[in-house]
């Protein structure tokens, strides 16, 4: 579905900010 891969892009893109943050941290 369409909202599925969107949704899930989101998460993919939300959870590299996430990685860079911790490395930084």
């Amino acid at each position: 579905k369409l909202l599925d891969y969107l949704k899930t892009k989101d998460i993919n893109r939300y959870r590299a900010l996430i990685e860079r943050l911790g490395i930084r941290r």
